[in-house]
C-alpha cells in the first residue's frame, strides 16, 4: 500500500482523536512482559480481543444496544491495521509485542472502532502481533526494502502462530469470519491462501472482509468475490477515496482490484446514494451517523462523496483509508449477520 504520507498521518490523527485520552488512561493495565519478545498466545494478554476476557471489541455504540443480541455460534478472527506509526528507525522495523502505550492505543482505536463491528455475529479473536512499522510502506533504498519485507514476514508469522493456536484450542469446528483492515489485510490475504483456499477449512468460511488494501482478482483460486449480500464462502474488499480521486499508486497497478460496494453488497448494483448508509461511526463511538456517505465502485476502488457530519468542512483529505470500515459501520455489521445466518441455515 502506498498513500501520501501527509494524508495518511492526518487520517490516523483523525481516527485516534476520540480515543487518545482514553487509551492513555489505560496504559497502566498493559504491564505484561514477554521474556522472549515473542507473543505467547496461550496468555490472554497477547490477544487484543478474546471472548474469555472483557475488551474494547465487546463495546456496542449506544444507538445499537437496544437491538443487540449477540450470537456465539460463529467466530471472528480480526487482524488489526498498523498502529505502530513511529517513523524513526531507532524504534525498529517491528513493534515490540509488549509496548504498553502501543497496546493501549491499538485496543482503544482499531479494536474499539473496527473489531466491535463484528461482536454480534460471533466470538471475536484479535491477536497482538509484532506489526511492521508505518515506515515499512515507504522504503527509500533497496536495503530498506529488504528490511521492510522482513518486517512484514515477521508480523505474518505472529498472525500465523496465533491462528494455529486458535484452531488447536478455540475453533472446535465453528464457522469463521476473517476480517481485517490495511496491514491486517496484507496478512489476512495470505492467511486465507494458506489455510482456506482449496483446503478443508474453506468449508467453514462465512466470508472474508479484506478492507483497505488491494486484493488481486486471481490471488485466491477457489475463494471468489462475493456477488450478493447473503453469499457465503467468499470475500469482500474495498479501498475508499473521495469521488473523482484516483491515487497515483492505483493508476500504476497492473490489475483491477476486487471491489465490493458496502452499501449494496451486490456486484450488479455498483452505486448507492447516501440513503443506503444505515450509520457510520466516527469520532464519537456512541453516535451513529446515518446517510454519512454514498458509495460507488470505480475501476478498482470505492468512491464516496465528502462525508456529511458536523465539522466535515475541515475534513479536506481525498484519501479515506482510515475510515474504510467506519463510514459503513452499521452496514457491515448487518451484512455480517446476514451472511452468518445464511451460512448457519445450510
Amino acid at each position: 500500500m502506498r498513500v501520501k504520507t501527509a494524508h495518511f498521518i492526518y487520517l490516523i490523527c483523525f481516527f485516534c482523536l476520540s480515543c487518545s485520552s482514553s487509551y492513555q488512561k489505560h496504559v497502566a493495565e498493559y504491564s505484561f512482559r514477554s521474556p522472549t519478545g515473542i507473543p505467547d498466545y496461550s496468555n490472554l494478554d497477547y490477544w487484543a480481543a478474546h471472548p474469555a476476557k472483557t475488551d474494547p471489541s465487546d463495546s456496542v455504540p449506544l444507538p445499537l444496544k437496544v437491538n443487540y443480541h449477540p450470537d456465539t455460534a460463529s467466530d471472528v478472527f480480526f487482524i488489526h491495521p498498523t498502529t505502530y506509526t513511529e517513523k524513526e528507525r531507532s524504534f525498529g522495523w517491528n513493534a515490540s509485542i509488549d509496548n504498553p502505550s502501543l497496546n493501549a492505543k491499538t485496543d482503544y482505536s482499531t479494536i474499539l472502532f473496527q473489531a466491535s463491528i463484528f461482536n454480534e455475529v460471533g466470538r471475536v479473536y484479535s491477536p497482538r502481533y509484532r506489526q511492521a512499522s508505518l515506515s515499512c510502506y515507504y522504503p527509500s533504498t533497496s536495503d530498506d526494502t529488504l528490511q521492510a519485507l522482513a518486517a512484514f514476514e515477521l508480523a505474518y508469522q505472529d498472525i500465523k502462530s496465533a491462528f494455529n493456536y486458535y484452531l488447536q484450542n478455540y475453533h472446535k469446528g465453528r464457522p469463521i469470519i476473517i476480517a481485517s483492515h490495511s496491514q491486517g489485510t496484507t496478512h489476512a490475504k495470505r492467511l486465507l491462501k494458506e489455510f482456506f483456499d482449496g483446503k478443508d477449512l474453506e468449508k467453514k468460511l462465512i466470508a472474508g472482509y479484506l478492507v483497505g488494501m488491494a486484493v488481486e482478482p486471481e490471488y485466491l483460486k477457489s475463494i471468489k468475490p462475493c456477488k450478493t449480500p447473503e453469499q457465503t464462502g467468499c470475500i469482500c474488499s474495498w479501498r475508499t477515496f473521495k469521488e473523482g480521486y484516483i491515487p497515483s499508486f492505483v493508476q500504476q497497478e497492473k490489475f483491477t482490484s476486487i471491489v465490493t460496494n458496502p452499501l449494496t453488497w451486490s456486484d450488479s448494483v455498483p452505486t448507492a446514494d447516501r440513503s443506503f448508509n444505515k450509520g457510520g461511526v466516527l469520532l464519537n463511538y456512541n453516535q451513529t451517523i446515518e446517510k454519512l456517505v454514498n458509495a460507488r465502485v470505480n475501476n478498482g476502488i470505492l468512491w464516496t462523496d465528502k462525508p456529511h457530519f458536523f465539522g466535515s468542512i475541515f475534513y479536506t483529505t481525498k484519501n479515506y483509508h482510515i475510515a474504510d470500515m467506519n463510514f459503513f459501520y452499521k452496514n457491515i455489521r448487518e451484512n455480517a449477520a446476514l451472511r452468518t445466518t445464511s451460512f448457519l441455515k445450510k
